[in-house]
């Protein structure tokens, strides 16, 4: 890296694709303190030089090769399809780039085991865009649980859904395209029962409804862990949920209200609120998992103590998991 060390100096962040998700972390990027928006490459130089003008980065790359080349990108955000995370974190990694992939992290775990098998070997850094994972109400949930504030965690419950069109060519309902709610819309809460309990189960249970299309449109997990700890999680493509968490323990519950994108989450001992905590960031709070890559950059690291390698890959074997108890494996799966 070109930085010499100085925490003064910024990130120069390149990102890889140039739809919707790519132009939401763009727009964050500019309230990170650690960041400069770089570079952005595309399959068509035309969608590049738009996307350079519309979020103001410096330069625009008709090709992800193009992209790579440039010496001077610290870091690349991967924000490409969930199919194509590998081969692009992994073409990313061999220009010695950091990566920050969105999430899912791939499309199951020898994918994944694969990506952190060369990161690990050449010493570069590689992390899981989970945003919600670095939001500050998230953080507040943490620092709670830590505190011991509601006692023994005994069970987690999450859901995860909305109502979308129907497509059967797009993304969220093709298999081709690594369609279903479970990787799309599952991971989240998911890899939150990961994040109170921890991403190794003892036991997993799970149903689904499989659309005509092939794929999950709706699901149920019921994750169970030692000393009696569960998490229960629904997700769906098809069907509004309310999008809520809550955690449960002996001496109280904290509830996270949309906990995904969070802007509050409320601590409650025996019934009653006693604290709340309010974000009121004017980002959109892709912001926090970018000033995280630039931390771990600026001292060294080669992932996050926040979502380390490790726990993304025993989140992506429930996923494995979970699909396996379904029968559901893409076409392109080997």
């Amino acid at each position: 890296m070109n930085m010499n060390n100085s925490h003064e100096s910024k990130i120069k962040w390149g990102i890889l694709g140039t739809g919707w998700i790519a132009s939401q972390f763009a727009r964050d990027l500019a309230h990170a303190q650690n960041a400069e928006r770089f570079a952005v490459g595309s399959r068509t130089k035309e969608s590049a030089d738009q996307f350079a003008e519309n979020f103001n980065f410096a330069h625009a790359y008709g090709s992800y090769e193009e992209l790579l080349a440039n010496p001077e990108i610290d870091a690349i955000y991967v924000a490409t399809p969930h199919p194509f995370h590998k081969e692009n974190v992994l073409t990313c990694l061999r220009a010695g780039k950091a990566v920050l992939c969105e999430k899912p992290f791939t499309i199951n775990a020898a994918e994944l085991e694969e990506m952190i098998s060369y990161a690990k070997e050449n010493k570069l850094f590689l992390m899981e865009g989970m945003w919600t994972r670095f939001l500050p109400p998230i953080r507040k949930v943490r620092e709670w649980l830590q505190a011991g504030r509601i006692g023994d965690v005994k069970l987690v419950k999450a859901d995860f859904g909305f109502r979308s069109d129907w497509n059967p060519e797009g993304r969220l309902l093709n298999p081709d395209l690594g369609g279903g709610a479970l990787l799309d819309a599952g991971i989240y809460p998911i890899s939150f029962a990961s994040m109170v309990l921890g991403a190794k189960p003892e036991k997993i249970m799970s149903t689904a409804h499989i659309g005509e299309t092939g794929v999950d449109e709706q699901f149920s997990i019921l994750l169970s862990y030692e000393s009696g700890r569960t998490a229960s999680l629904n997700g769906s493509v098809r069907l509004n949920l309310t999008n809520e968490a809550y955690i449960y323990g002996t001496d109280g519950y904290i509830h996270i209200p949309s906990f995904l994108n969070s802007k509050s989450a409320s601590l409650f001992i025996n019934g009653e609120e006693v604290e709340t905590f309010t974000d009121d960031r004017t980002s959109i709070g892709y912001v926090y998992e970018a000033e995280e890559v630039g931390r771990c950059l600026q001292e060294g690291l080669t992932e996050s103590s926040i979502i380390p390698l490790e726990e993304s890959l025993g989140i992506m074997k429930i996923l494995d998991e979970v699909r396996g108890q379904w029968g559901l494996r893409y076409p392109f799966e080997k």
